[in-house]
This record gives C-alpha cells, structure tokens and sequence, in this order.
C-alpha cells in the first residue's frame, strides 16, 4: 500500500526540520546525513557542469551552496576542484544554527552563515548556486520561490541535485539510511524524503514556473536527478 502510494507526492514532516530537535541528535543526523552524501557521490552529481563553467570562463568560479547541513557537499567540491587544478571560492548558507556551528567545527576557506533562502534573498555576486537534498523539503509555492531566488544569485549556473520519488529509490533509501546510520532521525527522514520528493518531470514543471526557461533535468545514480538551469 506505502509503494503504491508513491505515485502521487506525499509530503511527510521530517524530524531534521524540527527547531526542537535536540541538537545532539541533530548534529548525528548531519553526521548520518553527510555519510549518505558520501556513498551517493552526491558532490559528483554537481561538480561535472561547475568544471566545465570553469575551463570556459579561465578564472576562479564563486560557488555558493544552499541549505549545506553541515557542509560536507561543498567541502567535497572544494577537494575536487583542488584535485583537478581549479580555483574555486565557495560559501555556504542553512537555516539552522545548529547546522551551522557544525560546519564551522572544521577549519577550512569556506565561508558558512545562517541565512534563511526562502524568506530573505541570497547574497549575489556567485557564478554557480547550488543545494543539494532540499527541495523536497518544501511545498511547490516555497519550491519556486527557493528556485527564483538562487536564480536571482547566480550569474551563470543554478544546479539543484535532489532525490527522485519512486518506489525503487524508496527501497533503497530505506535500506541506505539503516546500513550507514543509526541515527533515528536519518532512518525516519531518509524514506521520508523520498515519499516527499518531486519527480524529474514534477522538478522540471518546477523550474518553469520559476521562470527558469531552457532548465534540464537528468537522473543521477543512486536515486537523484541534476536540475540545470544556465543564464544566457
């Protein structure tokens, strides 16, 4: 009966996105969350466009990512980028402090700040936005405004990589978050998010109506899809 319902989206109430959430089970489930990222390359899935950005405009790329949890999504970037010989500067922005705080514990040049995306605009001056496992989170009306604003903040690329519902993904999220987490909240929002998530074509749908005209929409193994929009 759940697989079959995943037809149509359900969005499901994560307990990450609880301001009461303790925030020592708060920081395992960004620590949850960040392994997930690793085990589905989840930086792979940004950074083939964010290079080929690179070797057309021959200077450093400003990068700004949105709704970063912890960071680990633009610190992996960030290796990448050092591995393959290219300058990147990068910020990174979330709504919770917790969060925050978290990503700040590592030292590093990324610059990490509170910021609330859907409520207040991004800073400019970024050739590329991106975020990563956010966009199921919200309602259509807040998944628009999330998508003109990083419009708004990106003179070239926005690159949105998020979970595509299907009952295939289902099993292989749930299955995920119990083999590389034992946070409870991973293993209650991982299934979640997936029963939350829009489909490529409900992302692509998406991106229209934000005014994001040209967008493109591709699936990425295991279980997400790279929404692409480029300024011409």
């Amino acid at each position: 009966m759940l697989l079959s319902g995943l037809r149509a989206r359900a969005r499901i109430p994560e307990l990450m996105d609880d301001p009461a959430l303790d925030p020592a089970a708060h920081r395992r489930a960004l620590a949850g969350l960040a392994r997930l990222n690793r085990f589905s390359n989840s930086a792979g899935v940004l950074w083939p466009p964010i290079r080929k950005l690179a070797r057309e405009l021959k200077r450093t790329v400003r990068v700004l990512d949105v709704a970063t949890g912890s960071g680990d999504v633009p610190r992996a970037l960030l290796r990448r980028a050092n591995r393959a010989g290219v300058a990147l500067e990068v910020a990174a922005c979330d709504l919770s402090p917790t969060a925050i705080a978290e990503a700040n514990r590592a030292p590093g040049p990324i610059r990490f700040f509170v910021h609330d995306a859907l409520h207040a605009a991004l800073p400019t001056g970024f050739d590329v936005v991106t975020s990563s496992l956010f966009l199921h989170h919200l309602s259509e009306d807040e998944a628009i405004a999330l998508l003109v604003n990083m419009e708004n903040a990106a003179a070239r690329l926005v690159l949105v990589n998020d979970l595509a519902r299907s009952r295939f993904n289902f099993c292989a999220v749930w299955a995920a978050c119990r083999l590389l987490s034992r946070s409870p909240v991973v293993r209650f929002d991982g299934p979640a998010s997936v029963r939350s998530a829009f489909t490529a074509r409900e992302g692509l749908a998406l991106a229209e109506r934000a005014g994001l005209h040209g967008a493109t929409v591709r699936g990425r193994f295991p279980c997400r899809y790279l929404l692409s929009w480029e300024r011409t």
